[in-house]
């Protein structure tokens, strides 16, 4: 009979007991590793990846260099190629047609890079991605329909300007504030590529209100 009674304490307990670690809640907290809460563009913090090279064996000046000579050089090339696609004759009207061949390539391009670094997480929501591409495309469309209103050095002029108006932007919308040191810095750089730009006494800007 005692036994008995144990052994009824014992099933009240058991089911006492299971019934308040049933009540308990546990709070599971799980870190990510570090290849998952990182861009698939940067493999660690110290890493420089560029056209999928690795450049962190270099030390920081070294790497400095070899992307500023990166930027410099295809922009070069870009700017060159451009200007000699616009002046094929009959081509000017096209400037939406090369924006489409442009983003085309890019696409190509992306899709490339994701088979590459096998990733293919989404870490923007699609909306973001959607509004970028808008205005990207509508701004490289834009730039490039204006080559049919404009000469290319006019053009070049406009986009070297396009920082002072960013940066009026930035003060009137964001409401950042810029010391004399960024404003001096926008301004000198403007008036730098512009004259690099004019310093052909041959060039003659051709302004038109459309372009």
């Amino acid at each position: 009979e005692e036994q008995r009674e144990d052994n009824t304490e014992c099933s009240k307990l058991g089911i006492m007991d299971l019934k308040f670690t049933s009540s308990r809640k546990y709070i599971s907290i799980s870190v990510p590793s570090k290849s998952q809460t990182m861009s698939p563009h940067i493999k660690s913090v110290d890493d420089v990846v560029v056209l999928g090279m690795n450049l962190s064996k270099f030390n920081k000046p070294t790497q400095f260099f070899i992307c500023v000579s990166g930027v410099f050089m295809f922009y070069l090339i870009y700017g060159y190629l451009q200007e000699l696609i616009f002046s094929v004759e009959g081509f000017k009207p096209f400037g939406w047609y090369l924006t489409l061949v442009q983003f085309g390539f890019y696409s190509i391009f992306g899709l490339i890079e994701l088979q590459l670094i096998q990733d293919k997480r989404r870490r923007i929501p699609g909306k973001t991605y959607m509004i970028i591409a808008f205005l990207t495309v509508g701004t490289m469309g834009l730039s490039n329909t204006s080559l049919g209103y404009l000469n290319y050095p006019t053009q070049v002029i406009f986009k070297c300007c396009k920082l002072i108006p960013v940066m009026i932007g930035g003060v009137f919308i964001q409401g950042k504030r810029y010391n004399i040191a960024d404003v001096s810095a926008a301004l000198c750089m403007s008036l730098g590529l512009i004259w690099f730009t004019l310093a052909d006494s041959t060039v003659a800007p051709n302004f038109n209100l459309t372009g």
